[in-house]
């Protein structure tokens, strides 16, 4: 009686989640830029990325391009401690002999590994989610041992922000809708229920902190690794090196400091820049510039942070290189020479540096188009690219630029624009 009692137990958990799906599936969906890789093999499929970014329902809406499947979202107490057989009887008596299975949540069934790979070998096809700090690559390609392909979800880039607001939408338009996206981010609880979001964004940081990193990894100093988190956030697209970092979190161990830093960046808070160098030692040993996964973290949680429009545009600008770097489709680095001239951004495709790219506001100040423009010449120069680019508010134009006999042709273009393409090349 027991065993019956269990297996209806499950059951009925299965077909409330049937119901939940198919309610779900007709809710508003944006189409996002991002696509599941190797949908016809027979790979497991795991889609990660930042908490709340719609991993859940990015996934769903890619199930009925599958076949037939089977749902089964494991943040549900009336699967605790259930066998995996007990399971998948229940799912094929809720949706029939499903061909794809979306393990929602996997992360919360004991032993998820084992029961993935076995239904791998027994021939579905999987989809996995599942909290971050559970489901690290690192830890996949021991889990999984490399039977897996990986989709990172964003949260909303602009060109999907702009999919929100429908077709017709002037040029007008798409610059106010940037000057609250570089404020708010990408969040698809901010965006499509139009929140203000600081105080959702504040918690939503807090749990990635205390839920995926303390909480999983045991940190004893809890403060140190706040400290770090709140230096990071307030000090978006700057210089970091360990040494500083160790003194912020009152650490005497660089190493701690490295692994605490790992925490943050592999659940998707913060990602580095490295600084690019022809050596790989320089390369290793050079600082690095950090930013954040997300612009709406930086208004909701930086204690110092002013409203620095060029911070807050560079941030955007290295979230969608990163997003592109995580897809493959480059490398993404900064530059700085001997004399402290600074590129923001050097962009490699295919081995090559193919562009270079500096963010600021305003150009109109003759200082800080010199100082731009100067650094660009000379890095382009040294780095033998002649693809050079000025992303900034509202410039529009290509010129022909100069320093002291070092010519090239530099492309001016808003952040709207090019962000509007992904910046992706024109």
């Amino acid at each position: 009686m027991m065993v019956q009692e269990h297996r209806m137990a499950v059951t009925d958990a299965l077909i409330t989640q049937r119901r939940e799906i198919e309610s779900r599936l007709k809710e508003r969906y944006i189409e996002r830029d991002a696509a599941i890789s190797g949908r016809s093999g027979d790979l497991i499929r795991v889609i990660s990325g930042p908490r709340r970014a719609g991993k859940s329902f990015f996934a769903m809406h890619q199930l009925p391009q599958d076949g037939r499947f089977g749902y089964v979202n494991f943040d549900d107490e009336r699967l605790a401690a259930r066998e995996g057989d007990e399971i998948i009887a229940a799912v094929k008596e809720v949706f029939g002999a499903p061909e794809v299975l979306f393990l929602d949540e996997i992360q919360n069934l004991p032993g998820w590994e084992l029961f993935v790979n076995r239904l791998q070998r027994e021939g579905y096809r999987l989809i996995l989610t599942g909290s971050n700090s559970q489901l690290l690559s690192s830890e996949l390609a021991t889990h999984l041992t490399g039977r897996y392909l990986q989709t990172t979800l964003f949260p909303f880039s602009f060109r999907e922000v702009l999919r929100t607001r429908g077709t017709l939408v002037t040029a007008t338009e798409k610059q106010a809708i940037l000057a609250r996206y570089a404020k708010t981010g990408g969040f698809p609880e901010v965006i499509l229920k139009d929140l203000e979001g600081r105080e959702y964004l504040s918690a939503l940081f807090d749990a990635v902190v205390y839920k995926d990193i303390v909480k999983r990894y045991h940190i004893r100093s809890v403060p140190a690794i706040e400290n770090l988190a709140l230096y990071l956030i307030s000090n978006i697209a700057s210089e970091y090196s360990y040494s500083t970092l160790a003194k912020v979190t009152g650490s005497r161990s660089v190493h701690t400091v490295k692994k605490y830093l790992g925490y943050l960046e592999q659940t998707f808070l913060f990602f580095s820049v490295p600084r690019f160098s022809f050596k790989v030692k320089e390369q290793i040993t050079a600082n690095r510039k950090i930013y954040c996964i997300d612009n709406g973290f930086i208004q909701a949680k930086a204690a110092t942070f002013s409203e620095n429009r060029g911070r807050l545009y560079e941030n955007l600008v290295a979230i969608t290189l990163k997003r592109h770097e995580m897809n493959g489709l480059l490398s993404c680095y900064t530059w700085k020479n001997a004399q402290q001239e600074e590129v923001d951004f050097v962009v490699r495709r295919q081995n090559q540096v193919s562009e270079l790219i500096q963010v600021c506001t305003h150009i109109g100040s003759l200082t800080t188009k010199e100082r731009e423009v100067r650094a660009l010449l000379k890095a382009g120069r040294e780095l033998q690219c002649y693809r050079l680019r000025i992303i900034t508010e509202s410039e529009d134009r290509v010129v022909e630029e100069e320093w002291f006999g070092i010519k090239g042709t530099i492309i001016y273009e808003p952040i709207w624009k090019w962000l509007e393409r992904d910046g992706l090349e024109d």
